[in-house]
């Protein structure tokens, strides 16, 4: 069966020169991660209202930026492009044949020798620096560098259109994997360690905060441990705007316990954690477990907004399969993204 297709979709680069659109041809998706939300909006403001399932294949009916609108039975949703394969020619709204030039915004921006985070890091770019768009692989670029060729992830330099992605920029947070070194936590249910699993959070919510301007701090490398009051001083000596304490809890009697809670310890940063806590239900559809006090060293000694998040049950073997998964990561990571926008937009 063939498609007709004639949509127009544009790449919002920064500084881009001369920008064609081009009519795409036939073109689907393949779904790579099961539970995938589906969502009325290229967004993740926009309501959920369904999800897919790994394996899945849909027509594409548009794209906006890092969202792709999808044709399902009897109506249209939005999937990210991050947990979907695309087949056949998509268009960049780009004419990539003309060499257009983009600018990059942020010193160190990766440049890779591949289209995924796997490959290895060839080039750190830095801010003011033109590159020459030669190619477009799924959600990367593949630049043209003076020695060689190598490939942007697309977010890196795509032009934010939402107002809230503005209140993260310059901010400094510190994130703070817990346990580590000798200090392995708990152990799930498939016998990970919730050292190991806090740390794997950790990275990717440090690199969606570097991707939208914040300068990101981690309290301890992957196989070291760091002192609880150490973590609090590293807040306190670079006056952080935020701390977060990333955490899972493991009640193993109770394979069947779920859910996600947030401390705080000073009464002013109840409102941190009490956003946090929201966006994080709303984007893993997990059990609220509320917002409380907590009498934690890393928060109580922590003068800067500090949070401490048990971010599920890794005991409850249904939880610990969909840690493992990078879209389940997103969905957490997205979250505490969200929450902090919500609370750097009521210190205006």
């Amino acid at each position: 069966m063939r498609y007709k297709k004639g949509i127009v979709i544009f790449l919002g680069l920064l500084l881009m020169v001369g920008i064609v659109p081009v009519q795409a041809s036939t073109t689907e998706v393949i779904i790579n991660e099961d539970n995938l939300n589906l969502r009325t909006g290229p967004g993740t403001n926009y309501e959920r209202i369904g999800q897919v399932n790994a394996g899945e294949r849909y027509l594409i009916k548009d794209q906006q930026g890092n969202w792709i609108q999808i044709q399902l039975d009897g109506y249209t949703a939005w999937v990210s492009s991050d947990y979907v394969s695309i087949q056949g020619e998509v268009s960049t709204g780009v004419e990539v044949n003309e060499q257009q030039t983009i600018t990059i915004t942020h010193d160190k921006t990766q440049i890779r020798n591949g289209p995924s985070t796997d490959y290895d890091i060839v080039h750190f770019a830095k801010a003011g620096e033109k590159i020459t768009v030669i190619d477009k692989e799924g959600n990367w670029l593949k630049v043209k560098l003076n020695d060689g060729e190598g490939y942007v992830l697309k977010d890196l330099v795509e032009k934010k259109t939402e107002s809230a992605s503005q209140g993260l920029k310059g901010k400094k947070i510190v994130i703070d994997p817990g346990h580590g070194g000798n200090d392995s936590g708990a152990i799930s249910a498939g016998e990970v360690l919730e050292k190991d699993i806090t740390y794997k959070t950790a990275e990717v919510l440090a690199q969606e905060l570097t991707m939208l301007g914040a300068e990101v701090l981690i309290t301890r490398d992957q196989e070291t441990f760091a002192t609880l009051s150490s973590r609090a001083t590293l807040s306190n000596v670079t006056r952080a705007d935020a701390f977060i304490s990333l955490h899972y809890n493991s009640v193993p009697n109770l394979p069947d316990a779920t859910g996600i809670s947030t401390y705080y310890y000073h009464e002013q940063y109840e409102s941190l954690a009490t956003f946090i806590q929201q966006e994080m239900i709303k984007e893993s559809n997990d059990r609220d477990r509320g917002v409380g006090f907590g009498d934690f060293q890393v928060i109580r000694q922590n003068l800067m907004p500090a949070v401490l998040i048990e971010l599920g049950f890794i005991s409850n073997p249904e939880i610990d399969q969909l840690l493992a998964t990078n879209a389940y990561q997103k969905k957490l990571v997205t979250g505490i993204v969200n929450g902090l926008q919500r609370y750097y937009a009521t210190q205006k």
